[in-house]
């Protein structure tokens, strides 16, 4: 049986043809409510119905008709045809990537924008779905400008509100586009917004129009080819004449009167070059005689070309065998007011001096690069196929083999039209742009067979249908943008009518193609879509070109016959033709563009589309880490990869927030940041809590504006989980180098004991791992990020050279606009021994070397007899320690000891070895501080002490007599040493920088031996005393900072 389409059902699928894309389909299925909803069908449409004509619907449009010939005519066949051959392949090499994506899965309503942004992710794909957006509604505006140039100029030039024909005939025509456009639009608009069912009944009769017409072209050219068309151009020399300024006057400078009878043989016209005819009472002078001279008369004065040059008349369309190709082969690139002439024939004598004579004369300065802008528009409309992907039968195979075809379909026809073009037409004719030479016919009519009624109305036709799909389609693409949420000023659009008709879009789309109806030109318009156009095929190249370098294991498209290297080829072109049509033009669309991606990544929904974006980030990350491994940092490319340790309490919340607002001050250095907490308890239990723990911290670091990476740990012990999470904290080579944590706050008098024990454990995990760190005391004052110093000083106190730390941070931070106008003062210590004048000029040097503004001075410490509060510091320190070891508390008598230390403090004032407060203590207090301690410590309590612990020790200090006996213990020599110097050098930092906004120590290490931890605790205290703001500085035992550059 034969299983070929019948006419009959090939006629009826061409009657029910649409070009509207698959929402609007959906929006008129709505629109009949008072029809018997039917059972959805399946989608039926192939590759011919579906994708090929409205491909080539798109692609033909009002530049082929109005302004083809003019590009012929003016760049030359060869130029022309580079022009044309260019825009097709970018086209061509556009259409192969966006095969690719389409046939990589389902494509809703959208198109190109849906494409784009699944493939390049919200930002690109709001980006360029915006300009998308704008150049199909620049699209409407453009054929709307199109079909009334058609109506005012070929159909009815009469209709014509402002008169063409005066001195200031172009400004003109502009308001004649401008009132008669707006009309237009407004009548489209209504007609979109009444129902797309209407635009989808008329879709057909636009096609038959864009056939028809395309078909009398080429059926013109055949028969020029036997029987030209008789168009006469008037010619005055080798000037083209306006014949619409002849007012039916002959081609000629004189003709025979016809009141005066002829006595001889003469012909009826004659033409004279240097003087009048012999006979001047049988000749009179015609309106162009008037035209180019002061008057009628003989002896007027004339202009001198008319003079010297006679009237003669040309065949417009010599027809396809005449040999004009030769002729149209080169460029006649012109300026703004020249007078159309032939190439081939330079005038002899100057260029007009007046636009009163009836010259053709060009309205626009051109160029190559104008017309590439001009006609690129003449091959967009490839997105057609992809658009309709849900009303496809076999979508895959359909959108790749439709869209191609049609490009090539239309790049034949385009080329073909130039050549033809070239070949029949005049180039005096073809540089004509609005056909004044041929009686203000369309320069393509009259090549057009049988009639240039068939060009003129059929391009008209096929303008409007053009504009109404814009208009159509221009909402739904805003829609699409507005639904997916990603540009939060665009919501409102999103809505529209019951059925799903954007209504608000359709207003916003008719307002933005009102403003370029009120540009009015044509010409200038084009260049303007160019640009939105170009920006989204540079953009689909780009998706296609990235999805398959980065072989993403879903790029699996179909179509096979696409390589990363046609992707970049196409992108390039795109590039390329936009700043060759309009550099400037293609500026304000890449700053347009750019905004809106600004703003998408600001402002804009998060949305995770696995994109090819979110690829290239994890492609490009992966090079640079494994660049990274190749070996340790340089000096000069060290900056703070910070570790911030934080605490969360028990109801998960951040215990010190404003060690990640110092952090963020010190994000100067452009460094990493890792914010860690330790959650204790079994991972298996805790998972939950450890999730809202990083939930936690990544609120808090949007609050402070802090980009990082959070990381929770789950560890059985709080100080192995520190350990853990400094071990394992980063990758390869970004891994921290600095350790943030705070001081452990009230540290004597803490519940848990063993919080000043994870402190030191953790200052002793970063020296063995070779990492800086960073203990800010006092953390509460520090300043907030809205807080910001006018003055003050930061205070460097140099004791101990670290690798250049205590120079470096300052640094960074005056970097951030709190610390900004904070002068920075450096101070080193000398000892007697040492020239301090010397130190001072070498210290000084070598700030200015490291390019740091910074005031230095040197104090001298002197040698000094150890003092009675040095010997009392000592002395309460070495009691603590040894009451802590004698006792081994349990957890649950933490409270006992924290009361204990309160009572020794009050033991020491009763023995009155000296303190600070000893003037301010009577008799009746220090007995009152007494009967404090002996009901604190009762005989029952001692005695279940001794039953909890199974030993005598605790038997020494049950009572106040047991701390009196403790009171005995001589202090370690060494000790008293160290606190004499802790205690002097705090005396000079206070002295010298009691008024700084902050002050940077060196921080001594921990001692090789645990059982001087809790004297280190006391040293540090003492070293920090009676200031407000100490930052404590170790560092990681390498340089980060250099003098070289």
């Amino acid at each position: 049986m034969d299983t070929r389409p019948k006419v009959s059902s090939l006629l009826s699928r061409l009657a029910n043809y649409t070009n509207l894309t698959q929402g609007a389909r959906e929006h008129e299925e709505a629109e009949n409510i008072g029809e018997k909803r039917k059972a959805r069908k399946s989608p039926q449409m192939g590759t011919f119905m579906g994708v090929y004509l409205p491909c080539l619907q798109n692609i033909f449009g009002v530049i082929l008709f109005l302004r083809l010939t003019w590009v012929v005519g003016t760049a030359g066949v060869l130029q022309a045809l580079s022009i044309v051959f260019i825009c097709c392949c970018c086209t061509m090499l556009t259409a192969i990537s966006m095969s690719a994506i389409a046939t990589n899965g389902v494509v809703p309503a959208g198109g190109s924008y849906f494409m784009i942004s699944r493939s390049l992710g919200p930002e690109f794909g709001g980006a360029v779905g915006s300009c998308f957006y704008l150049g199909t509604t620049f699209a409407g505006s453009m054929y709307i400008l199109g079909a009334i140039e058609i109506l005012l100029l070929y159909i009815a030039p009469g209709a014509a509100i402002f008169d063409s024909n005066g001195q200031d005939g172009g400004a003109a025509m502009l308001n004649n586009m401008r009132i008669y456009g707006s009309i237009f639009l407004v009548l489209m608009s209504l007609l979109v917004f009444v129902g797309v069912k209407y635009v989808n009944k008329l879709a057909s009769v636009f096609l038959a129009c864009v056939i028809i017409s395309i078909l009398s072209i080429y059926t013109g050219a055949l028969v020029s080819a036997f029987k030209p068309p008789d168009f006469p151009v008037c010619m005055l020399g080798e000037r083209s004449i306006s014949q619409l300024k002849l007012n039916n006057s002959p081609c000629a400078k004189t003709q025979r009167d016809p009141t005066v009878p002829v006595n001889m043989s003469t012909s009826d016209t004659f033409n004279i070059s240097e003087a009048p005819p012999l006979s001047p009472s049988a000749e009179k002078t015609t309106e162009l005689w008037s035209q180019f001279c002061m008057g009628g008369e003989f002896n007027a004065t004339c202009d001198e070309y008319f003079l010297h040059n006679n009237f003669t008349q040309i065949q417009g369309i010599p027809g396809l065998a005449s040999g004009r190709m030769a002729e149209n082969m080169w460029s006649s690139y012109s300026s703004k007011g020249d007078v159309t002439e032939r190439a081939s024939h330079p005038s002899t004598h100057g260029p007009a001096e007046s636009s009163r004579h009836p010259y053709v004369f060009a309205d626009i300065t051109t160029s190559f690069t104008l017309l590439v802008g001009i006609f690129f528009p003449s091959v967009t409309g490839i997105m057609a196929g992809s658009n309709r992907s849900g009303d496809l039968k076999d979508a895959q195979r359909s959108i790749p083999i439709g869209t191609i075809l049609a490009i090539l379909t239309t790049s034949v026809v385009y080329l073909s039209c130039v050549v033809l073009f070239g070949a029949c037409v005049e180039g005096v004719v073809l540089r004509d742009k609005f056909g004044d030479s041929v009686k203000g016919n369309l320069v393509v009519g009259t090549l057009s067979w049988p009639s240039p009624w068939v060009i003129v109305i059929g391009s008209f036709f096929s303008t409007c249908g053009a504009g109404l799909q814009s208009l159509t389609g221009a909402p739904r693409l805003l829609q699409a943008i507005a639904k997916d949420n990603i540009i939060p000023f665009l919501r409102v659009f999103g809505h529209g009518k019951a059925n799903g008709e954007p209504t608000w879009a359709l207003l916003l789309t008719a307002v933005l193609a009102e403003l370029g109806i009120l540009i009015a030109s044509l010409d200038l318009v084009a260049p303007i879509l160019s640009m939105f156009f170009l920006m989204c095929y540079l953009f689909v190249n780009l998706a296609c070109a990235l999805q398959t370098l980065l072989r993403t294991p879903n790029w699996r498209p179909r179509f096979l016959y696409y390589h990363w290297s046609l992707s970049f080829l196409g992108m390039t072109i795109c590039l390329a033709l936009m700043f060759i049509s309009s550099w400037y033009y293609a500026i304000v669309a890449i700053l347009i563009a750019g905004m809106i991606y600004k703003y998408i990544e600001y402002h804009g929904a998060e949305k995770e589309w696995g994109d090819g974006i979110r690829g290239l980030s994890l492609s490009a990350a992966r090079f640079a880490l494994l660049r990274l491994e190749e070996g340790p940092p340089h000096t000069k490319n060290w900056r703070p990869q910070l570790l911030v340790l934080l605490k969360l309490d028990e109801d998960a919340h951040v215990k010190s927030p404003r060690l990640l607002t110092f952090a963020s001050q010190l994000k100067a250095g452009k460094g990493l940041t890792i914010v860690g907490t330790v959650i204790t308890g079994n991972f298996l239990q805790t998972y939950g809590e450890a999730l809202a723990a990083e939930q936690t911290l990544k609120h808090l670091m949007e609050k402070e504006r802090v980009k990082g990476f959070v990381q929770c740990i789950v560890a059985q012990k709080y100080r192995e989980g520190i350990s853990h999470m400094i071990q394992s904290s980063g990758l390869g080579g970004m891994r921290q180098n600095t350790v943030v944590m705070g001081w452990p706050l009230a540290w004597r008098q803490s519940e848990d004991p063993q919080s000043w024990k994870t402190f030191i454990n953790t200052v002793r995990v970063t020296t063995t791992a070779h990492l800086a760190l960073l203990v800010p005391k006092n953390i509460s004052l520090f300043p907030s990020n809205s807080e910001v110093w006018t003055e003050g000083y930061i205070d460097v106190w140099w004791i101990v050279h670290d690798g250049g730390m205590l120079m470096l941070l300052p640094f960074l931070l005056r970097q951030h606009k709190v610390w900004r106008k904070c002068g920075m003062r450096i101070f080193t210590v000398a000892q007697m021994e040492d020239n301090s004048i010397q130190m001072k000029k070498d210290l000084a040097t070598f700030l200015y070397h490291l390019r740091i503004d910074a005031e230095v001075e040197v104090v001298e410490m002197h040698n000094s007899d150890i003092s009675a509060y040095t010997y009392e510091r000592t002395l309460m320190m070495e009691q603590r320690s040894q009451m802590l070891r004698q006792m081994r508390l349990s957890k649950s008598d933490r409270e006992k000891e924290a009361q204990l230390v309160k009572d020794r403090n009050s033991m020491l004032r009763l023995t009155s070895i000296g303190s600070d407060d000893d003037d301010d203590t009577d008799g009746v207090e220090k007995s009152v501080e007494h009967k404090r301690v002996h009901m604190t410590w009762t005989k029952d309590k001692a005695l279940q002490m001794l039953s909890n612990t199974q030993t005598n020790t605790a038997s020494c200090c049950s009572t106040p007599e047991g701390f009196r006996d403790m009171l005995n213990i001589r202090p370690d020599h060494s000790n008293v040493r160290r606190m004499h110097t802790a205690v002097k050098l705090n005396e000079v930092i206070v002295n010298k920088s009691h008024d700084a906004r902050l002050v940077l120590l060196n921080m001594p290490g921990p001692p090789k031996n645990p059982d001087g931890d809790e004297n280190y605790m006391e040293f540090l205290e003492v070293l920090t005393e009676g200031l407000e703001r100490v930052l404590l500085v170790r560092g990681g035992g390498s340089e980060v900072i250099t003098i070289y550059s």
